[in-house]
């Protein structure tokens, strides 16, 4: 029932309804907690002192300060020693890329070139085209073989001027994978080039070896495997690569360590002649 309003009684507005927005959540307000004795009030957060400085030589070592981009920074390092690598599948991208590097060499002296192949398979037109570039450099380029060396890139180590291979090198004599589509014609015609192609490989391997062209091309049917010792006699390499074997103006010398018989490097000893025995060192014209 409703009540009229006694004459001169004044009215009493609604109590404002809150305005919607951020705020704290609805719900029992925590209480304070009282402090325990001896214990300080919480106040304002204070920052913390700071600490004695890091010894350095204590410090974290980092091994790469720069993740991104490290092997170009890596690669370009190297080719300032003249010293190339070259690994994986060589196609016509990379061999591009390759005799790039060694033409730049080229165009800034005459002194020797070391090419590292680690792991190298390549495509038989991609390897003709570095074996052409190597047959026109005027320095002496050294390749030193790692990993697995495989059907046409034996032509590229075949046409350095000196062949070393490092104890864990394999190498593969074999025919090169290729395969053609089109018109019969066209078949026909990219069949007769391989032939070429592949007779000049093989016997750029058979001059370098001595073995008759023949005998490379019916150990090449077969996926001849070669180890180091097996292809320095068949002809592939000329020797290990040592410490102190390895070409290159910069060199690989270590320092004397306890057990060597002659001190150290001060000496001569196997490898520091080239291996193609006209006793001068790297560095001096053949």
């Amino acid at each position: 029932m409703i009540k009229p309003r006694t004459q001169g009684s004044p009215l009493r507005p609604f109590p404002p309804e809150p305005f919607p927005g951020p705020g704290p959540l609805p719900g029992p307000v925590p209480r304070p907690v009282p402090p325990w004795p001896g214990r300080p009030c919480p106040g304002p957060a204070q920052p913390e002192p700071a600490g004695p400085a890091q010894n350095p030589a204590m410090a974290p070592a980092r091994i790469w300060f720069d993740p991104h981009g490290w092997p170009e920074s890596l690669y370009d390092r190297l080719l300032d020693r003249r010293i190339v690598m070259v690994h994986g599948n060589l196609d016509g991208d990379a061999a591009t890329r390759l005799c790039a590097q060694l033409l730049t060499l080229d165009a800034e002296g005459t002194a020797p070139i070391r090419l590292e192949m680690q792991n190298l398979g390549a495509e038989l037109p991609a390897a003709l085209s570095v074996m052409g570039i190597l047959d026109v450099v005027r320095g002496p380029v050294t390749a030193c073989a790692g990993g697995r060396i495989e059907g046409p890139a034996l032509g590229i180590l075949a046409a350095c001027r000196h062949r070393l291979a490092y104890p864990n090198a394999l190498f593969v004599l074999a025919e090169p994978q290729v395969s053609f589509d089109g018109t019969v014609t066209a078949l026909a015609s990219r069949e007769e080039q391989s032939r070429v192609m592949l007779a000049e490989l093989f016997g750029r391997i058979a001059e370098v070896t001595g073995q008759a062209a023949g005998q490379v091309r019916a150990d090449a049917r077969r996926a001849r495997l070669f180890s180091v010792p097996e292809a320095i006699e068949y002809g592939l390499v000329e020797g290990h690569a040592t410490t102190r074997g390895l070409p290159g103006p910069t060199g690989l010398a270590r320092p004397p360590r306890q057990g060597d018989e002659r001190g150290g490097d001060s000496g001569g000893g196997p490898g520091d002649e080239q291996p193609g025995g006209d006793g001068h060192r790297d560095g001096q014209d053949d």
